[in-house]
């Protein structure tokens, strides 16, 4: 497949090796169940967690998304209100978080097993 495919599939929510199937099992904002994965890709068969505790790593890059959304809020808040009080950042920052924290724990994942996972694992 084309290389910009491969954005494509992280973007998307896909398979690392045939970036087709889908990784999770129902939409981001459906709060009850947006953790929840398919055990293995339904058009490859590709096992999605290579060995047991494999997404304790992807808390890192949950880390990483943080510290950027953390210090692009931030700059975008001091610019807009020029220079405005604590709970201004606090308040713009926190809700923001709020919102998007099943973005931020499916992409975490995502881009863990695009970067990190063995692609010869297979149920």
């Amino acid at each position: 497949m084309p290389e910009s495919s491969k954005l494509k599939a992280v973007l998307n929510g896909k398979c690392p090796r045939c970036k087709e199937g889908d990784m999770f099992k129902f939409g981001a904002y459906n709060l009850r169940n947006f953790d929840k994965m398919y055990d293995n890709c339904p058009k490859c068969s590709l096992r999605y967690e290579p060995e047991p505790g494999f997404y304790y790593g992807a808390m890192y890059v949950n880390y990483a998304f943080s510290v950027a959304l953390f210090v692009i809020l931030g700059t975008v808040v001091f610019y807009v209100f020029d220079n405005p009080d604590i709970w201004v950042y606090a308040s713009t920052i926190f809700g923001t978080v709020i919102l998007i924290t099943p973005l931020l724990f499916r992409y975490s994942r995502i881009v863990y097993l695009h970067v990190f996972g063995r692609f010869k694992y297979q149920s």
